[in-house]
């Protein structure tokens, strides 16, 4: 069956933002004028058709990834509204990877806060390129002109104006359109569903100009041929503008800037038509690389393209009360219909594919095929985890798997009775494929459940979704700094292991040295040898054991910033094995830590703490008897931003403490940046 919308036609985004900068408004915005909504629905009232959990009715923020579809202007969007909350950047990083553009939402207020920083990184990392909409312009305190300023110090980006706000705070009535150099004005009593373009107002003439040549000479600059039009006839058409600035938005060479303000139905139509006029389709990007299964190190590439070989990545799983397992899929080429059959190139086992849904946040719709440019789900697979790629098993190839935050705060977790233990197990597994970010531990000897996660909010949504959606009462203990461990000196190992297991002799032989590295870079394994040494059939095992062997150092803890280099090795045909060569490795890691100085590492966290004047004192010395250190203190507007880093141990409860030093008016976030030795610990 052909498809019903061009792929050039397609619109794969995400919505990206610090907490509370007005993501899910404007998402819920975009489905009530493209006609998905009846009514909007709003975060404030636990009313978001994109929060549909529970938990995020109740707090007014965005926990799980929302995916939906919708239409405007014969395009279809697939778009997926992400977390803004630093304790699930996994979910943003996890969208970004597979989505093709990205509008970042700034608050006119705020401007550039952390969480906006980490996800512009997160989208630079992936080459995401992106539009901004500045929104709350109606807020007390709205600067659009700050942000813009910001955006340029903070982000390293390119800001190109494309409109300008018509009065700011409680004056703010409508947008200014520098391309077609009118002004858009909103009717808010039918939620903004008219709106009419007419002359710019006297007083913003000039200004209007100003910016509109600042947007000609950006966009000329891009473009020779666009350069030359310009030096001979002194600026460009319409056409000419947005053509040059889709290129350079797609490039990402510039960021179109839009504003308005998503509550009051202000500037959400043009921002609609700025996705698809500077944003990308799947063709735009054109070519998807990943590697050759058999052969990593060779790159492999796919076209964009229904007639190419079936290629996908599936990037979130999700646990569903009528569909068990959920998984989210990206497809990069080719096409699938219900009944066949994929290949999972990581777990090199074959999917069949029961069913194939679009997805409406909690809502989901049948149906027969899916195409390139397609974000959908599969109900049900058997093997297949985040990262995994799906392929046609006649044209394999094997793309990138996404990285996520390691786990900083543990927590001991216990359930009521030996039936409860037995589901509460089966839920933490269900959460860890869920969640990469998630892990749980489970001591057979001592009957402790440790759950660890990357905040303590992280873990608090994992407990109340255990108490609401599966009925389970449990006891949890305080929270704990989830530690690690990492060596101070290089040291080379090797070891033999020669064993007979089920009947079959399993011999493996490595060396290797360990060494330290910088921090953050986290643990890295090389191979120093070449397949004459040992055939390559077998460096997956050997990685694996050494991965393996990481797990627990001298002082019991993860090691993390460590290199292995495997220098050296045997092979015979008759007698070497996967099982012994993994086996050889991980105890070859195991006995060089044990030989080898290790140190005790902390999580360290970036803090930024926004507060009114009079309290910076009282905050700056609670601050520094929490063994913090301040970056830097700024003035923005009339309050003052505290930058600083802190050791996690002593930042839980911060919350509490901080309100009663600032009569409640102060507020802060946290962001994880690195380990560093605990002061008080001696090298061992």
């Amino acid at each position: 069956m052909p498809r019903k919308v061009e792929i050039e036609k397609v619109r794969n985004i995400g919505i990206m933002a610090h907490i509370d900068a007005g993501k899910t408004t404007t998402t819920e915005r975009f489905l009530f004028y493209t006609g998905f909504l009846h009514r909007p629905g709003e975060v404030d009232d636990g009313t978001a058709f994109m929060d549909y959990m529970e938990q995020e009715k109740e707090r007014g923020i965005t926990i799980n990834s929302a995916a939906t579809t919708f239409f405007w202007r014969d395009h279809q969007i697939n778009l997926i509204d992400t977390p803004g909350h630093v304790d699930f950047t996994a979910e943003v990083q996890r969208s970004l990877r597979v989505l093709d553009g990205a509008v970042a939402i700034f608050c006119a207020v705020g401007g550039v806060e952390p969480q906006s920083e980490t996800v512009w990184h997160q989208a630079d990392m992936y080459n995401v390129p992106r539009i901004a909409y500045v929104n709350k312009m109606d807020r007390l305190g709205a600067d659009f002109f700050r942000v813009i300023d910001m955006m340029k110090e903070k982000l390293n980006a390119k800001p190109a104006v494309v409109e300008l706000p018509i009065g700011a705070e409680e004056n703010f009535v409508g947008v200014i359109d520098l391309i077609q150099e009118k002004a858009i004005y909103f009717d808010e009593e039918v939620k903004g569903f008219r709106y009419s373009y007419e002359e710019i107002p006297e007083e913003m003439i000039e200004i209007s100009r100003q910016w509109r040549e600042k947007l000609v000479d950006l966009v000329a600059e891009t473009d020779d041929e666009l350069l030359n039009y310009y030096l001979e006839n002194g600026t460009l058409t319409v056409e000419q503008i947005e053509s040059g600035l889709r290129k350079a938005t797609i490039s990402n060479q510039l960021v179109p800037v839009f504003c308005g303000s998503s509550k009051k139905y202000i500037g959400v139509q043009p921002l609609l038509d700025g996705v698809i006029k500077y944003l990308p389709s799947p063709a735009d990007i054109g070519v998807f690389y990943g590697y050759d299964f058999n052969n990593h190190d060779r790159k492999q590439s796919r076209k964009a393209n229904d007639e190419e070989p079936f290629s996908a990545l599936a990037f979130k799983i999700l646990s569903d009360p009528y569909l068990k397992k959920l998984t989210f899929v990206r497809i990069y080429s080719g096409s699938l219909t219900v009944g066949q059959s994929v290949f999972n190139a990581n777990a090199g086992k074959r999917e069949r594919i029961q069913k194939i849904l679009r997805l409406y946040a909690n809502r989901k719709e049948e149906i027969n095929e899916a195409y390139s440019g397609d974000i959908v789900a599969f109900p049900d697979l058997r093997v297949t985890k985040t990262g995994d790629t799906l392929c046609d098993e006649k044209h394999k190839i094997l793309y990138e798997r996404i990285t996520f935050a390691e786990p900083v705060i543990n927590q001991r977790i216990e359930a009521k009775t030996q039936q409860d233990r037995d589901r509460l197990i089966e839920c933490l597994n269900r959460f860890a494929d869920e969640d990469p970010t998630f892990r749980f531990n489970n001591d057979e000897e001592s009957g402790e459940i440790i759950i660890s996660g990357v905040g303590e909010l992280h873990l608090e949504i994992i407990v109340d979704r255990l108490k609401r959606e599966y009925n389970l009462e449990v006891k949890i203990g305080k929270p704990q700094v989830a530690y690690r461990e990492t060596i101070i000196q290089e040291i080379e190992q090797d070891y033999l292991f020669d064993k007979q297991i089920s009947g079959k002799n399993n011999f493996g032989y490595v060396r290797i040295k360990l060494k330290p590295l910088p921090r953050g870079v986290g643990n890295k394994v090389e191979f120093q040898i070449n397949d004459n040494v040992i055939p390559k059939q077998f460096w997956n095992a050997i990685e694996e054991g050494i991965k393996e062997g990481l797990q627990i150092g001298f002082l019991g803890y993860p090691l993390t910033d460590v290199g292995v280099d495997v220098i050296d090795g045997r092979y015979e045909r008759e007698f070497y094995t996967e099982l012994g060569y993994k086996i050889s490795s991980s105890m070859a890691v195991r006995e060089a830590l044990r030989k080898t100085k290790s140190v005790l590492l902390e999580p360290v966290f970036k803090v930024e703490i926004v507060t009114p004047e009079e309290y910076v004192g009282d905050i700056i010395a609670d601050f520094n008897a929490r063994k913090g250190k301040i970056d830097a203190i700024e003035q923005r507007g009339n309050v003052q931003i505290i930058k600083g880093v802190a050791p996690l141990s002593h930042m839980f409860g911060y919350v509490t403490d901080l309100r009663s030093l600032s009569q409640g008016r102060a507020s802060y976030s946290m962001e994880f940046s690195h380990y560093e030795p605990v002061v008080e610990q001696k090298s061992l």
